[in-house]
């Protein structure tokens, strides 16, 4: 099914707001409300940590943020698979593994800079680009899955699938013709007209529902999710968590980082929409010292698998 969307007053609307502004306002919004929460707290908070009692826990959560961005890969290969494009070999992996440092490079569309010619060399514009857009609509998708599980606690929850149910091939052509709205900085850099049949050709979609990249999407959140569970628990001891409520909180957290391209990797709001939902449920200067180590160890391992890349990228300009 196409979609002709060129003239809805809908579309012509979205291109009109200013979405670059609105993010940074939520952008640098967060941090000041993380920075005024940290230095309220400073007193009680300490960063000393005993490596010998703890070691083992901060290495745990290590090793599940590094299998988080490989899950996150194997899905993105499955979503250029679902567009009509088989791969024989995990090239695709690998570099989507190397390339996931650039998300902390400031603006934010690097990533999918390099994703977006990758798969072009192979492939063809079409497929890479809507492959490049449609990524980040895929890991909101599984993360607000997640993130429905607090129906328990609100029926307002149950309104977080609805994204989900627009993940198929009748209303495929429609997110992209959103997104690309959306994401006009994406199609800027990438030097790519944003109007007339951009999201209208023809692409070789096998199947009505990407079962298997949803599937692995929802992994790559839910991996994520025990490497800050267990840095939570090395400096909370208290058997009162509820596992469930934190996972709604983190996913609900994660999803609003991610669409907030102005934050580098989602630092400073996904830190501030944590703080911000835990409320009192846990002492402040807990989750605060649990969200800085969680930041360094996510940060450390894209850091840790991407180094070929910028040790490449650095020896190409000396």
């Amino acid at each position: 099914m196409r979609f002709n969307t060129s003239n809805q007053p809908y579309f012509k609307f979205l291109k009109k707001i200013n979405f670059g502004g609105l993010k940074s306002i939520f952008f640098f919004s967060s941090l000041f409300y993380f920075c005024i929460y940290f230095f309220y707290n400073i007193d009680q908070i300490s960063f000393d940590i005993n490596f010998e009692r703890n070691g083992i826990n901060l290495s745990l959560s290590f090793l599940f943020c590094v299998l988080s961005i490989y899950l996150n890969a194997y899905a993105w290969k499955y979503i250029v698979r679902w567009f009509g494009k088989e791969f024989k070999s995990n090239n695709l992996v690998s570099f989507y593994v190397l390339t996931n440092i650039l998300k902390y490079v400031p603006g934010g569309v690097w990533h999918f800079v390099e994703r977006f010619y990758f798969i072009k060399k192979i492939s063809n514009p079409q497929i890479a680009l809507y492959s490049t857009l449609i990524e980040p609509y895929f890991m909101l998708s599984g993360s607000f899955l997640l993130a429905s599980m607090g129906l328990i606690f609100s029926p307002l929850y149950f309104f977080l699938i609805f994204p989900l149910l627009f993940l198929n091939r009748k209303f495929i052509f429609l997110i992209l013709k959103i997104l690309g709205s959306l994401k006009g900085k994406v199609l800027e850099v990438l030097r790519l007209p944003d109007s007339k049949g951009q999201f209208e050709e023809r692409i070789n979609i096998v199947s009505f529902f990407p079962a298997r990249a949803l599937f692995l999407e929802i992994c790559f959140v839910l991996s994520k999710f025990i490497g800050f569970y267990i840095c939570l628990n090395t400096f909370y001891t208290s058997n009162t968590l509820n596992i469930i409520f934190l996972l709604v909180i983190f996913s609900l957290s994660w999803s609003i980082g991610l669409v907030i391209p102005a934050a580098p990797g989602g630092v400073g709001v996904f830190e501030a929409c944590v703080l911000l939902f835990v409320g009192k449920s846990i002492p402040e200067n807990i989750i605060l010292i649990s969200l800085f180590y969680f930041r360094v160890i996510s940060t450390s391992a894209d850091l840790f698998l991407s180094l070929p890349f910028l040790i490449r990228k650095v020896s190409k300009r000396i």
